[in-house]
């Protein structure tokens, strides 16, 4: 006779299948890190270590500017998150259209902050989130930068979009302005990728996101 029952096994619940594709240029690609992983795969690795479950997809690529992102980002998301798990899209984006080119910006910042808004308002089932532009030093472009970002922050604002500030964090870090002067100018090596993982993965608004 059993006196107490056994009380049932307990089922423990299914991690949640998280895939991330991180979409944008060679900053999100990490040109230059010698470690291949750039920002975005330290990002993961981060949330893998608190235990998190996570696919990690880099669609960088190098050059890209807003409106080549816009012409390709959809089809190669979509073919990496399926209906039936947690799929996410981060974006990040900006520098390739701040570059100058015949002495003017490669995309002016109209046409820019139009595409960021169609990519955006198209990304909304996947529940984007949007890393603005990293700082670089040279003046001119400096400026055109710096004005992407905040009309990015506007824009994400309207939109209800989490965004990450990274222009005006980066410009104040003695580690990731070395960095870049020290490499090509642009983009940095381990050091400077790491400090912007950090930066990212540190922000309330990554967390929040993220879960």
């Amino acid at each position: 006779m059993t006196l107490f029952p056994r009380s049932p096994a307990r089922v423990e619940p299914a991690a949640r299948d998280l895939r991330i594709c991180f979409v944008g240029d060679s900053f999100v690609q990490g040109t230059g890190d010698p470690e291949c992983l750039g920002w975005a795969g330290r990002v993961c690795a981060r949330a893998a270590r608190a235990g998190g479950r996570v696919t990690y997809y880099n669609l960088g690529v190098r050059r890209d500017t807003s409106a080549d992102i816009q012409r390709r980002w959809r089809d190669e998301v979509a073919c990496r998150l399926p209906p039936d798990v947690d799929g996410r899209v981060v974006l990040s984006f900006g520098t390739n259209d701040t570059t100058a080119q015949a002495g003017r910006a490669r995309v002016v910042l109209e046409e820019s902050l139009g595409s960021a808004r169609a990519i955006l308002e198209q990304a909304k089932s996947w529940r984007p989130l949007l890393v603005g532009p990293p700082y670089l030093s040279e003046p001119e472009q400096a400026l055109r930068l710096r004005a992407l970002s905040r009309g990015l922050s506007i824009l994400c604002q309207e939109l209800g979009v989490p965004f990450v500030e990274a222009f005006e964090a980066l410009g104040r870090s003695a580690q990731w302005c070395a960095d870049i002067a020290a490499h090509d100018g642009m983009h940095p090596r381990a050091e400077g990728y790491e400090v912007l993982a950090e930066l990212v993965a540190a922000s309330p608004v990554w967390q929040a996101w993220i879960g």
